[in-house]
Order: C-alpha cells, then sequence, then structure tokens
C-alpha cells in the first residue's frame, strides 16, 4: 500500500517493470499478422530534380511488393495544408514523395515495400535514379548577409519575438563603466533518442486505420494523417504507450508515418515503417545558431544596458523560430535594451524544438557575458547576479507569479563550496589539472494548454483515468496517477491511469515542459467531479453522517469521504459505490488556463548552476568532476522522476558543452557524421558527482497544483557554468560550442 497522500513522495516509475524486463511494446514490436514492411529510399544530392527512376531490378525480387515514388503515389486529400499539425512554423510543411524536386540532402524519394524487412532493405540498394543538380548553399556561416526577420504565425503565441527597445541602449552602453562583448557560435545538434522512428498501420477496412507511431502527440499524429488522407478523424487511432525518448523530435508527425499510412491504404494490408539511425539525421535538429552580445555596466556592478542578437538556420519552405534573446532582460533588470532574431533559409530540412529549443542555446551567450562583466568588475560572479536580481519580469512590465531564484544561489552555493573559490583564473590546481569553478542562471517559462480527461470510478472502488497524453520517459503515468490518487483519497495501486491513445479525451504534444501543467489539473478536474457524485451518492445511504454535508464541508482521505470537523468520522467509497446497482460513476472535465488570472503575471521556473572543472594542462582534456543544480518550480509532485528529469538535462548539458555536434560538409550540403560511433555523446565515465536541490516554491497563480514543470529547466543553466569553469581554470574564454580541448592547447 503505497503512503498517503502521494503528491511529494518519491514514487517509482509505475511502467519502470515492463521496461526493463522488455514487456513494454513500442511502435515497431507490435506482433501484427499478415504484415508487410517498408524501406525508405533518401536523396544522395542536396538539391535539384529527379530526372529518372530505374526500378527494374528491384521490381524482379520475389517478395517486393510496390515501390512508391513521386511518379505513383496516390493522390492525397489535404497535401497542400500549411498547417498539418501543432507545431508547424509559418511556411508549407515539407511533403514526402510531393514532386520530383530534392530540398535537402537526405530527403526521403521513394518507399519499397517487401514481405520482409531486410528483403526491403536489399532492394531498396538495387534502385538507381538520376539527377538534375543545382547549386545550393546550407553553411550559415557564409550567408548571413541573407539573414531576415522571422514570418509570424501561430508558433508566434508560445514562441514570442524578442520585446521592442527600450531606453537607449548605444547610448548607456557607450557610456558605461565597463563593457563585455562576445560572439558565440553554437553548433548542429541532432535529438537520437535510443528508439528509432516506426510506425505500424494496421488496415482495419473501409478507411479505418489503427496506428502504432513514435510520437509526442497521439492527437497531433491523428490530425495529421486525417488531414492529409482525408480520412474521418474518428476512423484514425494513434496509440503510443511507451516512447523510447523524444527530446523534441516527436513534437512533429515524421516521415515514417506518412509513408506507412499512404502504403497502408494503398496496398490495404498492414504496413510497419522503420528509420535506421542514419535516417534519424535527415529530419529536423537544433538549428546552428550565431549570437552577438553587448552588456555595460555601472562602477557598482548595476547592468545598464544589454544586447543581444542570434542568427539562425532555417529551412527554404519554413521559417522555423525559438527564444533565443529574449531571456537575459527577464533575469536582469537593464534599463537600455535592444534585442534582434533573424533567421538565414537555406538548403536543409527545417530545425525542430530539441529540448529547451532557443533558451539552451541562449543561455550560454547570456551567461558567459556576464560573467565577463563579473571578472571586468572585481565582483564574484554570484555577487553580480545576487545585485541584478529582478523580481520584477522588466521585458513585459510584470511580477512574478512566484520566483524563489535567490534561494537557489544561497542554497546552490552553501552545497557546493562556491565560497572556497579563488576569484583568479588559473589559481587553483590539483596535480596536473588546472581547476575551475563556474556558475550561471538558468530560466524557462512555465506555459500552461488546455486539456481534457476523463475518470471513471468503477463498482469495485477503483479509479480508472483517461487521457491522450505520451510519456517519452518523463515519468507522466506515474505523477498524473498521483495526481489522481490525492484528488480522491485513493492508494495508487486502486488507481490506473491511461494514457498514449487518439481515442482518450484531448491532450497537446508532450514538451515545453508544460505537460503536468496541463494535463494534470484536467485530471484533477475530473476527479473532483467523480468527488462530488460520490458524495451525492453518499447523503442517500441510510442513516448517513454526510446527510447534510456540503462539498467544502468533506475531504477525500484513505480511500473514504470524511467530515472535516471530525476526521475520523466518514464513509469508505467502496461502500458508497455499493449502494450504486453496480454501475460506474464517469466525469469528462477540460481544463485551462484562467486568462484573468495569468495576466498580470509572468511564469517561469528557475535555476542556479555550479559546476566544477578540472583541465589537463598539458592535454586540454576537460573533465567536469562536480555539479549542482538548484531549482525552483513550483510544486514537485514527485521529487523521484523530477530529480532524474534535471539529472538528465545535467547530462545532456555536459554533452552540449563539450561533445556533441553534427558536423556538416558544406560542399556536399551533407552531414558527415549521421551515426553514433561520430556523434559523440557522452559515456559512464563522463558523468562524476552531479546532485540536484529542489527549493520550496508555492505558486498560487500558475495553475491549482502549483506545478511549473521541469524538462527544460535542468538543461538551460549547465553549459555556461561548465563554460565559465574552463575560464577561471585556464584563462581562456571559449565561445564555441561544443568546446574541444584543441581550443586549450
Amino acid at each position: 500500500m503505497t503512503k498517503l497522500p502521494s503528491i511529494g513522495q518519491p514514487v517509482s516509475r509505475l511502467e519502470g517493470r515492463e521496461k526493463v524486463t522488455g514487456s513494454a511494446k513500442y511502435a515497431g514490436e507490435y506482433n501484427v499478422p499478415d504484415l508487410l514492411y517498408g524501406y525508405v529510399i533518401n536523396s544522395t544530392i542536396t538539391k535539384g530534380k529527379i530526372r529518372s527512376i530505374n526500378t527494374a531490378a528491384a521490381e524482379a525480387l520475389p517478395g517486393v511488393i510496390e515501390i512508391f515514388s513521386h511518379e505513383n503515389r496516390p493522390a492525397l486529400a489535404h497535401f497542400d495544408l500549411q498547417y498539418t499539425d501543432m507545431d508547424a512554423p509559418p511556411g508549407m510543411v515539407f511533403r514526402p514523395l510531393y514532386d520530383s524536386e530534392i530540398k535537402y540532402n537526405g530527403q526521403p524519394i521513394a518507399l519499397l515495400v517487401a514481405e520482409t524487412f531486410e528483403l526491403a532493405r536489399y532492394a531498396a540498394t538495387l534502385i538507381t535514379f538520376e539527377y538534375d543538380e543545382e547549386a545550393f548553399d546550407t553553411d550559415i556561416n557564409t550567408n548571413l548577409d541573407n539573414a531576415r526577420p522571422p514570418k509570424l504565425g501561430l508558433a508566434t503565441m508560445l514562441k514570442p519575438p524578442p520585446p521592442k527597445p527600450r531606453g537607449d541602449f548605444e547610448g548607456a552602453y557607450n557610456n558605461s563603466y565597463v563593457q563585455a562583448e562576445g560572439e558565440f557560435h553554437h553548433g548542429t545538434e541532432h535529438h537520437n533518442p535510443l528508439e528509432l522512428y516506426t510506425t505500424t498501420t494496421i488496415y482495419e477496412g473501409k478507411g479505418k486505420l489503427k496506428i502504432y507511431d513514435k510520437t509526442q502527440g497521439t492527437i497531433n499524429s491523428q490530425l495529421f494523417v486525417a488531414n492529409v488522407f482525408g480520412l474521418h478523424f474518428k476512423d484514425v487511432q494513434v496509440i503510443s504507450t511507451y516512447v523510447g525518448g523524444g527530446f523534441g523530435s516527436g513534437l512533429r508527425p515524421q516521415y515514417q508515418l506518412f509513408m506507412s499510412v499512404m502504403a497502408a491504404l494503398e496496398l490495404k494490408r498492414n504496413v510497419r515503417v522503420t528509420l535506421d539511425r542514419q535516417q534519424m539525421f535527415t529530419f529536423g535538429h537544433r538549428p546552428p545558431t550565431i549570437q552577438y552580445t553587448k552588456f555595460g555596466a555601472e562602477e557598482n556592478g548595476r547592468v545598464n544596458a544589454l544586447y543581444h542578437k542570434a542568427v539562425a538556420e532555417t529551412s527554404q519552405f519554413e521559417d522555423y523560430s525559438e527564444v533565443v534573446v529574449n531571456w537575459s532582460n527577464m533575469l536582469y533588470p537593464a534599463d537600455n535594451t535592444l534585442f534582434e532574431y533573424e533567421l538565414v533559409p537555406l538548403d536543409v530540412y527545417s530545425p525542430l524544438d530539441m529540448r529547451a529549443p532557443g533558451g539552451s542555446t541562449g543561455s550560454h551567450a547570456i551567461e558567459s557575458t556576464m560573467d565577463e562583466l563579473a571578472y571586468k568588475l572585481h565582483m564574484d560572479p554570484l555577487d553580480l547576479r545576487l545585485l541584478n536580481y529582478a523580481d520584477k519580469d522588466v521585458s513585459v512590465g510584470r511580477p512574478y507569479s512566484s520566483k524563489e531564484l535567490k534561494e537557489c544561489y544561497m542554497q546552490g552555493a552553501e552545497k557546493f563550496g562556491w565560497s572556497k573559490r579563488n576569484p583568479e583564473p588559473r589559481s587553483m590546481k590539483k596535480g596536473n589539472k588546472l581547476v575551475g569553478y563556474g556558475m550561471a542562471t538558468g530560466i524557462w517559462e512555465a506555459n500552461r494548454l488546455f486539456a481534457r480527461a476523463q475518470a471513471i470510478m468503477t463498482p469495485d472502488g477503483k479509479l480508472q483515468v483517461s487521457n491522450a497524453v505520451t510519456d517519452i520517459g518523463t515519468g507522466t503515468l506515474t505523477v498524473m496517477t498521483q495526481i489522481a490518487a490525492d484528488t480522491l483519497g485513493l492508494a495508487i495501486n486502486d488507481v490506473t491511469f491511461l494514457y498514449g491513445d487518439s481515442k482518450m479525451p484531448f491532450a497537446p504534444i508532450q514538451g515545453g515542459s508544460f505537460t503536468v501543467a496541463t494535463v494534470g489539473p484536467a485530471v484533477e478536474a475530473a476527479c473532483q467531479a467523480i468527488g462530488k457524485k460520490l458524495l451525492k451518492l453518499a447523503k442517500k445511504m441510510n442513516n448517513s453522517i454526510l446527510a447534510g454535508a456540503d462539498i467544502k464541508d468533506v475531504l477525500f482521505k484513505n480511500g473514504s469521504i470524511v467530515l472535516k470537523e471530525n476526521m475520523l468520522t466518514g464513509v469508505a467509497i467502496k461502500d458508497i459505490m455499493a449502494t450504486n446497482k453496480g454501475k460506474s460513476i464517469k466525469s469528462t472535465n477540460s481544463a485551462m488556463p484562467n486568462p484573468l488570472k495569468l495576466k498580470g503575471h509572468s511564469r517561469a521556473a528557475h535555476s542556479a548552476v555550479f559546476v566544477e572543472v578540472e583541465v589537463d594542462e598539458e592535454l586540454g582534456v576537460i573533465e567536469v568532476t562536480r555539479a549542482i543544480t538548484a531549482v525552483a518550480a513550483g510544486r514537485i509532485i514527485n521529487p523521484k522522476t523530477a530529480t532524474s528529469q534535471i539529472l538528465g538535462g545535467m547530462v545532456w548539458s555536459l554533452s552540449k558543452a563539450l561533445h556533441e555536434e553534427t558536423i556538416s560538409d558544406a560542399r556536399f550540403g551533407k552531414y558527415m557524421n549521421a551515426n553514433l560511433g561520430e556523434y559523440h555523446i557522452p559515456v559512464h565515465a563522463d558523468i562524476h558527482d552531479f546532485d540536484v536541490i529542489f527549493v520550496d516554491e508555492k505558486d498560487t497563480v500558475v495553475n491549482d497544483l502549483g506545478i511549473k514543470g521541469v524538462g527544460e529547466i535542468g538543461l538551460v543553466g549547465m553549459p555556461p557554468a561548465i563554460a565559465n569553469a574552463i575560464y577561471h581554470a585556464t584563462g581562456k574564454r571559449i565561445n564555441d560550442f561544443p568546446i574541444h580541448f584543441d581550443k586549450l592547447l
């Protein structure tokens, strides 16, 4: 029996056993009868047109069923819609097999369907293509003259453009006592979750489909399929119970979904399409970005001028944008500001949201420039941030709904031992290694969207709650079960949370750290509605002690409804349900942000990060030996899964700062290390003493549960803290990510 209440308890993942024993089925693991296999063929040129396709050798093989290309794909209902999914940026979404035009290297240009996967993969190698090649540009550095502001669209609601200039930046900066500036280069990154992108489409006849898809939004994939193929929404069911990592790569439907559904509808057969690891580099990525900063401060350390410009890559067909430059003025209340954000359209696939999109890019430039200011002022970097602490978001003129960042600074610094730091660069050594301490601040907006949930109380007093949300490994199943259990005072093992199915009540895509803050209130609302129905039944029981009680007079506790004025008096929920003639109680309820309540506040999670590095003085090899992240993110539903989220972000932070980059050769317009052998990520030996602190923070504005979300906040602050620690260790300020040892030699 799980301890009651469960919110705030470190409950282990409820699906943990299924995942570690292999009984959890992912999109490519369902046993489907009469299954065909599709293998995608990708373009080997970067730009041009397909002149001809020779399929004769492949078609001659027994077991090859069909080869789809632009020449024979079926007609589609709404292939020209600008927006086919919830996360589409302004422009025209990429349309696989649309015509002969090649827009980027690796573009999917054909699908071979066969009786086995091995045959499909082999037969695909026998198809030859002739192209008419055209000149292309894939290098942002040589195309900066083509930078322009992004087009505005639906995504602007969650990705606002830079705030308007305030004051006189040029005058204030030129007259500042100290000035710090920098140019920062951020390389390309690809998501690379462990599970490959797979779609298994089951053809049920008469236009009805059951689809097992790797996605971060079952309803998003459902909308895409119904829109593009002209199907009724109710005839398309998308299931994604288990997801082997996403990091944002599943926010938009990827092309294997289109290929699998197209083939299934045309062949009237069940079809599975799985992308291989190299093909995981052919859609979406964190865009390479160049940033320029100029920060000015008065003699006492007060920051009075902030300039931040970012130029990022996008595709020729969509304007993907990120919030990169907005963050500094949310943290530091300068009166004179100028922020700019521009895009360079190139012959690449559209970038895609990747954990803390924009925030993890911008924070490197912001926090490294603040660190530079601290050294020029001869101030402790922590003291500089405390001096410029803001209780109000001056960029929009609103107070924060809650902000315990100062406590993050204090608790993090104390546990890390920041006071033991010698402020001079290259002053701390351990044998042949230079030791450096660095710190930085993290911030991420606390958003919330609309969601619905259904709750059913069964005749035996068990609770079943459902919502279409996915669980990409963040612990969503577990925390939703905790919320439902506490709302009705039940033990966790009396609650079942069903999820990951588009036929369930609405959930948006799972991203942006808004899932628990969005779906949690819907779950709570549905359970509260069940509670009212239970009380109504209880009042009708013979000699009921609750006969005169109103909902405000009772609590749901230990499986019973009890009177607040006499907590020892109550009626068991199982006894109440026993009077309901064997019938269940059901309620479906919605939850959405209250604009009147939110209007006057900015909402954000904050963090303070402290890092120790050791740098080999002769070889330049960098090792992150210690790191602490102190987080203020409202109410923490499950400290165990939340800690796991922050630790995962810290590991990725090390990867971003020191390892991870997709290398493009501009001569070919192609990524050269599209594999996990050469796309470097950390291994166990790279990870040492990482720790997490959650600071108490109460928020009555963001939502009734006080939840902010922790998915992104664990990533934004640590990469610049590592860069700042490297400067403290070596005296070298390196503004390019990732930082390789050769830059320290």
